[in-house]
């Protein structure tokens, strides 16, 4: 479905590629969240959960920034894997103001678990474009949101 706008071609042209892509992200969204709800953890959660994962304790902020989250959002998910034994909040002894956030054994095995069926499955659902377009489609997305960040930071 395009847009039913009848603007310029280039507005045009610019909405119909817009739709198309939030279309191909809710639907690429909609069967990740499917498979992590098994799991019992939204799309965020498995994000905090890869970082740290991945990257080692991170502050809340940093955590926030890696997932393009507001500080108040990333709060409420740690406070919900916290709840869920997946991670934990340590303060540093040098600056009590600073806050890490660590994975948990639990949180490690768990993560460990499922990452290599969530990799699976974003692989599967990718396989439709052939590596040379899945690098251009990361070349593309990357800049659209560079170029936009910097444009909002005007």
């Amino acid at each position: 479905m395009g847009t039913h706008y009848q603007g310029s071609e280039q507005a045009e042209r610019a909405l119909n590629a817009y739709i198309n892509l939030m279309r191909a992200a809710e639907t690429l969204s909609a069967r990740v969240q499917q498979h992590l709800s098994q799991h019992g953890l939204t799309e965020t959660q498995f994000g905090v959960l890869e970082v740290l994962y991945h990257l080692g304790p991170l502050c809340q902020r940093a955590l926030g920034d890696k997932l393009l989250k507001s500080g108040g959002n990333i709060t409420l998910v740690i406070d919900n894997l916290e709840k869920q034994g997946l991670v934990q909040r340590q303060r540093s002894p040098q600056d009590r103001r600073y806050v890490n956030v660590h994975l948990t054994a639990e949180g490690q095995q768990l993560i460990a678990a499922i990452f290599r069926d969530h990799a699976e499955l974003i692989t599967g659902l990718m396989s439709p474009l052939r590596e040379s377009e899945q690098e251009l489609l990361r070349h593309f997305c990357r800049w659209v949101g560079k170029q936009t960040r910097c444009d909002a930071s005007r």
